[in-house]
């Protein structure tokens, strides 16, 4: 097997930059924690091979290695759970309910609320909105939210009664927008993104939490994208109820979770009727049971309850000053570089998402002490002038040995919005992350826009691949590079 290799150096500095590293991209010469996977080889189109560079955490992120190992540790004990008087069954009952405080507690959870496993953000959004309030057969108010939003906190609302608001171009602009909605009356809910999964600005949770009190309504916040990222604490910021996934926390098995008051939840409709969700059933009637089971019926996914607790458990000990910096400085470094590429071109919501104070609201980040990236997670979106998204997605995996997300990102509003309706690009990185894997990616731009397509490449299922693939797969996995198609929310 033959490697690629980067210069040595070259991941700290631009290339039209200083001979010598810049200090403040030194502190992410190296991962912030290990994870799983971290130094698989790729094969590049043009032989040889790679070390990959997953420049794609934001749809699932690798699992820190010691999720991995506490994995293999519990596994011989998987059994089933919450019925089973064999000891197996009673270690894995004790490993799944132990799951709920560890989370509650990573999200600084209040005591009473409820910790419902599911599997994954959408099915959390997706059970809230079948225990909405409801008054003599009718909803009692309706649910707010932006058009920046992923389907996930966007479509589930569309079934009930809902408003919308076009986001601002400010977020303190934001803000009073959703304000004066709020202030119409009628509103139970405003739905939130936690941090966008497009360009990665984070919201001012904490403000709209107290926005949306001030006129009687509850928040949600969609925290997919801020939980992997970003210390949040429910009780502080006074939030009603979150939702994240075990797949973007450096957890496998795709679980996730919802966290909140627990009055709408015990009164709603539960969200799987089945085995272990009832107090009795009877032929043609039920009796539904209250608490987490009222939503989990059926067979839980121990196992991703389990790891999920796990990753929280390892983020929570994260010193949040070298998490942060750790980010930021891979960060700032690819917007950096990104921006002295003519024909490249970085989009963002918010033209205050660098000052503004994301935890504290409107005029608390304006200030010289803001640091730079405050306002963002380690997401980048971009495009490039004369390329399909999705080509250029296609030529950096296969002439690079690198992974990003290219198309519409599941927000189609959002994108339009933005004036890019057919998708654009996002490099989005994490604890495994190294500044090596930004420098690759702005040499693979450059070198495509000097020198250009290295390889052909058609259209196949509606994916852009190399022309005549002959790199293989791992012995244990189908040998069909490219078949699998496009996603149908890339496509218009």
């Amino acid at each position: 097997m033959t490697t690629a290799t980067i210069p040595a150096g070259a991941e700290v500095q631009a290339e039209t930059g200083p001979a010598h590293p810049d200090p403040r991209f030194a502190v992410a010469r190296r991962p912030l924690a290990a994870v799983t996977g971290a130094e698989i080889q790729a094969p590049l189109i043009q032989g040889g091979h790679v070390r990959y560079a997953n420049l794609d955490y934001g749809a699932s992120a690798p699992a820190l290695s010691v999720v991995s190992a506490y994995l293999n540790e519990i596994l011989p004990f998987y059994a089933s759970v919450h019925r089973g008087a064999g000891y197996a069954s009673q270690i894995s009952t004790s490993v799944y309910e132990n799951a709920r405080g560890i989370v509650r507690d990573f999200v600084g959870g209040r005591p009473d609320d409820a910790v419902i496993f599911t599997r994954n953000t959408t099915d959390s959004l997706n059970l809230l909105a079948g225990c909405l309030p409801v008054v003599d057969g009718e909803h009692s108010g309706e649910v707010l939210y932006l058009d920046i939003e992923h389907h996930a906190n966007l479509l589930p609302w569309q079934r009930v009664p809902h408003r919308s608001v076009i986001a601002a171009p400010t977020l303190a602009a934001t803000l009073e927008l959703l304000r004066k909605e709020l202030a119409h009356g009628g509103v139970s809910l405003l739905a939130v993104t936690g941090a966008s999964n497009v360009t990665g600005e984070i919201l001012p949770i904490r403000a709209l939490a107290a926005l949306a009190h001030d006129y009687g309504a509850r928040i949600v916040v969609d925290a997919a994208q801020l939980a992997p990222h970003r210390r949040i604490n429910v009780s502080t910021d006074d939030l009603d109820y979150i939702a994240f996934s075990g797949h973007k926390l450096y957890a496998p098995f795709g679980a996730g979770v919802l966290i909140g008051r627990p009055d709408w939840l015990d009164a709603g409709i539960p969200h799987l009727a089945g085995g272990g969700a009832v107090q009795d059933a009877r032929i043609d009637t039920v009796s539904w049971t209250t608490g987490p089971a009222r939503h989990e019926g059926g067979s839980p996914n121990v196992l991703g309850a389990a790891t999920l607790a796990r990753a929280a458990q390892i983020i929570a000990g994260l010193d949040p000053d070298q998490w942060y910096a750790h980010e930021n400085a891979i960060r700032s470094f690819l917007v950096e570089g990104l921006a002295r590429i003519d024909g490249v071109t970085v989009h963002q919501i918010f033209s205050d998402s660098g000052t503004f104070d994301a935890a504290a609201g409107p005029g608390a980040g304006t200030g010289s002490q803001t640091p730079p990236g405050a306002g963002t997670i380690g997401v980048v979106n971009f495009s490039v002038e004369g390329y399909d998204a999705g080509l250029v997605a296609a030529y950096l995996s296969a002439e690079h040995g690198m992974g990003l997300r290219d198309g519409r990102f599941c927000a189609h509003p959002l994108l339009r919005r933005l004036g890019l309706p057919s998708g654009s690009l996002r490099a989005s990185f994490g604890l495994g992350s190294r500044l090596d894997d930004a420098q690759r990616l702005l040499t693979g731009v450059r070198q495509l826009l000097g020198n250009g397509l290295g390889w052909d490449y058609v259209v196949d299922a509606g994916r852009w691949v190399p022309s005549n693939d002959t790199r293989s797969y791992p012995h244990w996995a189908p040998n069909t590079p490219g078949t699998a198609g496009a996603a149908p929310c890339t496509l218009d």
